[in-house]
């Protein structure tokens, strides 16, 4: 067996890996050939079941998920035109995410491993959303064939963290969110205005027609200056509604601005991820940013990072998003970077647990 160089773009043998990703509300699944090639990829999305409640229910989630775990799983398969035989492994989300929704898909992956006598490999998902990179047309090509070392901004619901990658599997965290992630906040903020769930792109079509500059909404001070909290300007657009006659009985008041709310809060969003992105990729001179999770398909996100780092002297530095299906939760990239670390040595036992707070580099 040869072991890709830690610094390699691709690892030496091919693979052929089903990738579970049960981790908060969707189910999905995955045959991904070589890190790269996605020969299937199936999301059942809760979307619809989580609606009436403005976010996540949890208790729920894992329930559906139990339902659609095995037709979701079977249409990967059939889509790929796979067989087990074909198999070199089975991936899963070992966390972070909901407890609930974590132990389904762990359990679907022991299940099938344990039944086809394959190896059992546990991915992050957060290590998913910077393998999403790999996928497909594969946009790290762009950096060549050492791409290392890497900034990683992940935005989504639940996480808002700057990790750098210094080689496969070599991760450090950088900078976190100490209390709301960027997509939560996004979630509230569009449930103050009455714009219903999931917030990102509800708040980001309202604003196309708003102002950006009507309200300011200033930074919190943090100890860490690499650090993001999103609870008090969440707070700060809770507060403007209120001046404009706010919520009554489930009704928003028609005198509330919106569109200049949430186009304002769009920009604050964008500039204070895009600032202190920049500072870390300086600072550490990356050769690329990659950007991952559901708030990367946000349309200003991408213009603001894309023009700074374009921009920065004396070398521009390349930025990286995901195609749009790859933005969200799916399994195809946790496919991908079960392929680096399967090619690692990485092997989990069948008694592994779910890790709900798992951290990278754990």
């Amino acid at each position: 067996m040869t072991i890709p160089s830690e610094h390699g773009l691709h690892a030496a043998q091919p693979t052929r890996i089903l990738a579970i990703e049960t981790s908060c509300d969707e189910t999905a699944a995955a045959v991904v050939d070589d890190g790269r090639h996605v020969r299937s990829s199936v999301v059942a999305s809760q979307i619809a079941l989580h609606q009436q409640y403005g976010g996540v229910f949890p208790e729920m989630a894992s329930r559906a998920h139990i339902e659609a775990i095995a037709p979701v799983l079977q249409r990967a398969m059939s889509e790929a035109g796979a067989s087990w035989e074909s198999l070199n492994a089975v991936a899963v989300t070992k966390g972070p995410g909901l407890p609930g929704s974590l132990v389904v898909g762990v359990n679907a992956a022991k299940g099938i491993c344990l039944a086809r006598d394959l190896p059992l490999v546990g991915v992050n998902h957060l290590e998913g959303h910077i393998y999403s990179h790999w996928l497909g047309d594969a946009p790290i090509t762009r950096l060549g064939e050492d791409p290392f070392p890497l900034l990683a901004l992940i935005v989504s619901g639940g996480h808002t963290e700057l990790v750098l990658v210094r080689g496969h599997g070599d991760y450090e965290l950088v900078g976190h969110t100490v209390d709301d992630a960027a997509g939560e906040a996004y979630d509230k903020v569009a449930r103050m205005l009455g714009l219903g769930y999931p917030g990102g792109p509800a708040v980001e079509q309202v604003a196309r027609s708003g102002n950006p500059a009507r309200f300011k909404f200033s930074r919190p001070r943090l100890d860490k200056p690499y650090n993001f909290s999103f609870s008090g300007t969440k707070t700060a657009v809770l507060y403007v509604t209120r001046r404009f006659g706010g919520m009554t009985d489930g009704k928003l008041s028609p005198r509330v601005p919106v569109a200049d709310i949430a186009a304002s809060f769009q920009e604050s969003v964008a500039e204070w991820l895009v600032e202190k992105t920049m500072r870390v990729a300086e600072l550490n001179n990356v050769k690329g940013i990659l950007v991952g999770g559901g708030v990367s398909a946000n349309r200003v996100l991408r213009e603001r990072l894309s023009a700074a780092a374009g921009s920065r002297q004396p070398q521009p530095i390349t930025v990286l998003f995901p195609p749009l299906w790859l933005c969200t939760d799916n399994a195809a990239m946790i496919g991908a970077a079960a392929h680096f670390a399967y090619w690692r040595g990485v092997r989990d036992d069948l008694d592994m647990d779910v890790r709900p707070d798992l951290k990278l580099g754990d």
